[in-house]
């Protein structure tokens, strides 16, 4: 599969998987501000053509653990409908060790997904966990105490 990708900076290189096999797109810091909400506001320089039927996700690398820096939003989700470029958010510790410009802080991923038709129903289907959530399947009698 092709996917277009526009240049919107003179530092952003042409695209290609760092290694054969890699799922992840590295995304680089073309420029670094701050927002209204102190986010540190990472341009990327790209703009890319996410086929319809597919959904590009950015998501941080595993190097951010050395950086005292996070996503705001988690998961970033880029719809095929969408032509701008590439901006990440983070939160960032002000003393901390933060990404600079040329840093490779982010990567995309590009994944289908089903078209999914909704039917409102009065009831849902009975399961084992039903409507338990949020630590409901975490299993406190299996851990032995200490009295």
């Amino acid at each position: 599969m092709k996917v277009k990708f526009k240049k919107l900076h003179p530092l952003v290189e042409d695209l290609h998987y760092a290694k054969p096999g890699d799922a992840g797109l590295d995304l680089t810091a073309v420029d670094i501000s701050t927002d209204e909400f102190d986010n540190a506001v990472v341009h990327t320089g790209l703009a890319v053509e996410i086929p319809e039927g597919y959904v590009g996700l950015v998501f941080p690398r595993s190097s951010i653990s050395k950086y005292d820096m996070h996503l705001r939003n988690s998961v970033g989700v880029i719809d095929s409908g969408y032509r701008g470029e590439i901006i990440v958010k983070f939160g960032y510790k002000a003393d901390g060790n933060l990404y600079r410009m040329g840093d490779k802080v982010a990567q995309l991923i590009i994944l289908p997904y089903p078209q999914i038709t909704f039917e409102e129903v009065e009831e849902l289907s009975e399961t084992e966990r039903g409507t338990g959530g949020f630590g409901s399947t975490t299993v406190n009698d299996a851990v032995p105490s200490n009295n």
